[in-house]
């Protein structure tokens, strides 16, 4: 009786928690909030995740094999909008076994045997997605950036912290051993006081600027184009924007979203920092004149301000579509003892201290005082730098490779999945850390589009009016007359 009853309850609960879910993604955008699904159950290390991958195009491939390499874990299910992806799946997953595809995600997340989902569709439905699967109790795993504009990433944080899951924003490359030398170097001093950081990610190829193949059967019979719109605005079907998503801002994040991100990331897991306070980027559309209307060439200017665990720095980003030259991209965090000149899976450590002695003659001032100012000089200088003092240490150069079986990828995932199991928030890209590193590159969109100084507080992670920003009191203006506009269709987008 009392094992018929316990199957019951979680019948029970299982449906509960299928309606649930059902019923809040019917209206994705919604201003309903329905009641939260909490974390009930932790995995059983003896237990399989099992998992589905909402978005399986070339990103969503690549991050279901990297979860596959991490042992006891289960692909069930997979949705994309495009019918052949969906064939694709069947066939490369399958394993001989069905494999439940959909073109609907919220089948998936009215599944009560799916553990966890990877979300990894076009940008402006991170965030719709990832709120709908928290509340309906899945863990979620969120490609980058993890959501396309800065006034959604609190929503997602906070459904996030009700649900109680595990969440993990997806930039992989924190993950790799590089990166982790990189953090461990930083943090004990070797390179000094930090004051200035770059980091570049050129490209000079069609599928590096996200010309990717169009198949030659997409149609509206074959893509749901209505669904794949979803908040963006109207638009008749147009294959190069389902299949090239990346190169318009109604779906994607362009240069900054899609590869800043990376940069940042990593800056930030590297230096423990919240974020900048003020950012301004610049940039045009140089080569790849197709249609899109993001730029192929961005640089973004970033002020971190003093804190308790860095000093205050200058960070510099740039991407270049239209790099025809030799590209030798990397990171570079210059503090005033040496540099770390990393990438993923490699890193230099150079360190270069000065001597106490500041030296003179040559490209100075000494040769024009006269004779005898020279020789008084000379007296000085002597009796305040002694000769050990005049001589700098040699520069050391240490240089560090990962194991050649690093696998960043699935380490991110295995963390990831370790959280899973243990019912644990505590991931090494939670929505937090997402959020912060996140925001500054969509600031940089904000500034390039609107050719303006950014102005953000990564403590509270919002947005500052200029005036406040910088002190002063921000003038008081009568409203002009209000003319009739176009507003946009879509709730919560800039």
């Amino acid at each position: 009786m009392q094992s018929s009853s316990r199957r019951n309850f979680i019948k029970t609960l299982s449906a509960a928690s299928a309606l649930a879910a059902t019923e809040t993604i019917a209206r994705p955008f919604s201003q309903v909030a329905p009641a939260y699904i909490p974390n009930l159950k932790k995995i059983s290390p003896n237990d399989k995740i099992r998992f589905a991958t909402i978005g399986m195009g070339i990103q969503g491939n690549f991050d279901t094999r990297a979860a596959l390499r991490n042992p006891d874990v289960e692909l069930v299910a997979v949705a994309d909008l495009y019918n052949g992806r969906l064939e694709h799946a069947k066939s490369e997953y399958g394993n001989g076994k069905e494999l439940f595809t959909t073109r609907d995600h919220r089948e998936i997340l009215a599944r009560p045997d799916i553990d966890a989902v990877l979300v990894v569709t076009p940008d402006h439905w991170h965030d719709h997605i990832t709120i709908a699967a928290l509340k309906a109790g899945k863990n979620v795993y969120c490609e980058k950036p993890m959501v396309q504009h800065l006034n959604e990433g609190k929503a997602v944080i906070d459904a996030w912290k009700k649900s109680g899951k595990t969440m993990q924003v997806g930039s992989q490359r924190i993950s790799s051993a590089a990166f982790q030398e990189a953090k461990r170097l930083v943090q004990t001093g070797e390179i000094g006081a930090i004051n200035y950081i770059e980091s570049t990610n050129d490209r000079f190829s069609a599928g590096g600027a996200w010309n990717y193949s169009i198949p030659p059967d997409a149609s509206t019979q074959t893509v749901d184009w209505d669904r794949f719109l979803g908040d963006a605005p109207k638009h008749p079907f147009d294959a190069k924007r389902f299949f090239r998503w990346r190169n318009y801002k109604d779906y994607g994040t362009g240069v900054a979203g899609d590869l800043f991100i990376h940069l940042i990331t990593g800056v930030h897991y590297v230096t423990d920092t919240m974020g900048p306070t003020r950012i301004f980027s610049s940039g045009n559309l140089a080569y790849w004149k197709d249609g899109r209307d993001v730029p192929d060439v961005m640089s973004c200017i970033m002020d971190y301000p003093q804190t308790d665990q860095h000093s205050a720095f200058q960070m510099v980003l740039r991407v270049n579509f239209a790099n025809a030259g030799k590209i030798n991209d990397a990171t570079r965090i210059i503090g005033n003892e040496g540099e770390i000149r990393f990438s993923e899976n490699n890193l230099v450590l150079t360190k270069h201290k000065l001597p106490q002695a500041p030296g003179y003659g040559g490209y100075d001032s000494f040769f024009t005082f006269t004779p005898e100012v020279q020789a008084e000089f000379v007296k000085q200088y002597d009796a305040q730098y002694p000769p050990e003092t005049r001589t700098a240490e040699p520069v050391k150069e240490v240089k560090f490779e990962a194991p050649k079986d690093d696998d960043a990828h699935a380490k991110h995932f295995a963390d990831f999945f370790k959280n899973v199991r243990e019912g644990s928030q505590g991931t090494i890209e939670d929505p937090v850390f997402g959020f912060r590193a996140a925001a500054p590159v969509l600031a940089c969109n904000q500034s390039y589009f609107e050719q303006k100084v950014i102005h953000w507080d990564p403590v509270t992670m919002t947005q500052k009016n200029p005036a406040t920003a910088t002190g002063k009191k921000a003038p008081t203006r009568t409203p002009a007359k209000k003319t009739v506009a176009t507003a946009k269709t879509t709730a919560g987008k800039s």
